[in-house]
């Protein structure tokens, strides 16, 4: 019982030099926090500072990138949309040049003694050429213009004469002089038309 005893002693002694030990770190860590000037709070402070900046940092970061990829998709929606409007005019003005030969194709057939069988054929001929053209002008986006008989409109027809007539309400187209076309919904040429006046109206003749 006497070494039992003794070794007890032992380990109270020794855990007593232990927590003195501690006791005397703890004492001197605090001595030299206050003989260096170190204050925690301080440098907490810094830090949560520092975490605050940071995460402004962060953020700014972020809406520079929503900013990038926003602008980003808008340049190439812009992008697409001149392609389609150059895709949809491109044709413009060739289309306008081929017009002339659809005028002339049109007056032949109008001009043609359809009573001479002589020339039945070559009438035959010059309307299929016309058929062909017109069926490609609508797979290329052209419409015709043919308002004979609708009222006038300064943004599709242009108004070569205006003479009174009862037959027709003022302000209506009563001969087309030259068929309009329409490119892709745009204007490519107006109609160039005959328009009714009745009493004292009158019409705008500005296409």
């Amino acid at each position: 019982m006497s070494e039992d005893k003794a070794s007890n002693e032992e380990q109270s002694a020794a855990q007593a030099n232990a927590d003195v030990t501690e006791q005397e770190l703890i004492l001197d860590a605090e001595q030299a926090e206050e003989s260096d000037g170190f204050d925690w709070r301080v440098y907490a402070d810094e830090l949560e500072a520092k975490l605050s900046a940071a995460e402004a940092t962060i953020e700014g970061q972020k809406e520079s990138v929503l900013r990038a990829k926003a602008d980003g998709e808008n340049a190439r929606r812009r992008a697409e949309q001149e392609v389609d409007k150059a895709r949809k005019f491109a044709l413009e003005k060739f289309a306008g040049e081929l017009l002339s030969v659809v005028d002339n194709l049109e007056r032949a057939t109008q001009a043609a003694d359809t009573e001479n069988e002589a020339l039945r054929p070559l009438l035959e001929g010059i309307e299929l050429t016309q058929k062909s053209f017109m069926a490609t002008f609508e797979k290329f986006g052209l419409e015709i213009i043919d308002p004979q008989g609708q009222p006038f409109n300064p943004e599709h027809h242009q108004a070569m004469s205006m003479q009174e007539n009862e037959d027709f309400a003022p302000n209506t187209v009563m001969a087309v002089m030259q068929k309009g076309y329409l490119i892709n919904g745009r204007l490519l040429r107006p109609a160039m038309v005959m328009v009714s006046r009745g009493g004292s109206n009158t019409v705008d003749t500005q296409a």
